[in-house]
């Protein structure tokens, strides 16, 4: 199973990022890895932007999800 996987790959790369004391985060709050995966596995119409906030030394200090629907609203 490809997503499957694909899946485990970014449960594997999240869970390093929060050993190494990164932030994790979907739309503001704080999440775990699985959480992430999770939602990733959920999402119907929309797709996750990765945001990554960086310290002055240029390390990785947090690492945001944010939402991004593909279907805009008319107006």
């Amino acid at each position: 199973m490809k997503n499957g996987i694909s899946y485990e790959k970014l449960y594997t790369e999240l869970e390093g990022f929060e050993k190494s004391g990164v932030c994790i985060l979907i739309d503001g709050n704080n999440a775990s890895p699985m959480q992430v995966v999770k939602a990733h596995m959920l999402r119907e119409e929309g797709s996750y932007m990765r945001d990554y906030q960086m310290d002055k030394d240029g390390h990785i200090e947090s690492l945001s999800f944010h939402n991004i629907n593909k279907k805009r609203k008319k107006r």
